[in-house]
């Protein structure tokens, strides 16, 4: 008796199409562009890509954004948030930079890789989870202002933060940078790329005296007073008022360093 003949459905097609999209290193695609090279309607294509998903062919994180999982990152559930971020950013209409501890371990600093994936843009974004990585958006308003850098990825490219920005940012994100001890061991290793004029740069562009003070003071504390010199200029030159070390938490009976007038209400340790 003759084998019966089966039509490809919607779930072969789309099978079809991300191996071809694979072939051609692209990674991701979207809602629109699927519909329209095969032909679908929304809710086949919803089908399809639930049967692919539950395969670990492909993983959505978020809504009409699809994202290809190839075969060495199926155990993982997605492939490394850099292969698509700047895709997702786009897909999402929003400015965007990798910052924070992301941008300083893709700078060589930092003993362990980050557990999320740390995205700074104009406003909030919901919490992303792609196979085991999260990746977290944490907002900044004047996102322009930021000095950042492109920079090569396994599929494209990327917006990331200089180390004079990442540094910055250290300070102003201190939860999510894992507080004070964990920065101050960043910084040990993120110093050692820095330039001093290009921290001035960044500096200028934030303006925002309070970080910069800490900053300082954790550039000195780790030995890298060297490159802050022109930093504790600028500062002094704007006659700033003493900030505390560590916000909101007691500050009598504290200390001041006078390079940078900071209170110093909380003792660093540093993992090194």
């Amino acid at each position: 008796m003759a084998k019966e003949h089966r039509a490809p459905g919607s779930g072969d097609k789309l099978s079809e199409f991300v191996d071809e999209l694979q072939a051609g290193r692209r990674y991701t695609f979207e809602r629109n562009e699927a519909l329209k090279a095969l032909h679908a309607n929304g809710l086949s294509l919803r089908k399809a890509a639930m049967r692919l998903a539950a395969k670990g062919r492909i993983v959505v994180p978020r809504r009409g954004f699809y994202v290809i999982v190839p075969i060495e990152y199926r155990a993982m559930g997605a492939p490394p948030p850099s292969w698509f971020i700047d895709d997702l950013m786009r897909h999402l209409g929003r400015p965007y930079y990798v910052g924070i501890l992301s941008a300083a371990a893709l700078h060589g600093a930092g003993h362990q890789q980050p557990q999320e994936f740390q995205v700074v843009t104009d406003r909030p974004q919901r919490l992303v989870l792609a196979g085991r990585m999260r990746i977290r958006f944490l907002v900044k308003r004047h996102l322009q202002r930021a000095v950042t850098a492109t920079t090569k990825t396994e599929t494209g490219a990327m917006r990331i933060s200089t180390p004079e920005a990442t540094a910055i940012d250290l300070i102003r994100y201190v939860s999510a940078a894992g507080g004070l001890n964990n920065i101050a061991t960043v910084l040990a290793e993120l110093a050692q790329g820095m330039d001093g004029q290009k921290l001035i740069n960044a500096a200028q562009a934030e303006d925002e005296l309070a970080c910069l003070q800490r900053l300082g003071h954790i550039l000195d504390l780790m030995g890298a007073g060297v490159r802050s010199a022109a930093l504790a200029e600028w500062i002094d030159e704007r006659k700033p008022r003493s900030t505390p070390l560590r916000p909101g938490i007691p500050i009598k009976g504290s200390h001041v360093d006078p390079r940078w007038r900071v209170i110093v209400n909380e003792k660093i340790e540093v993992d090194l």
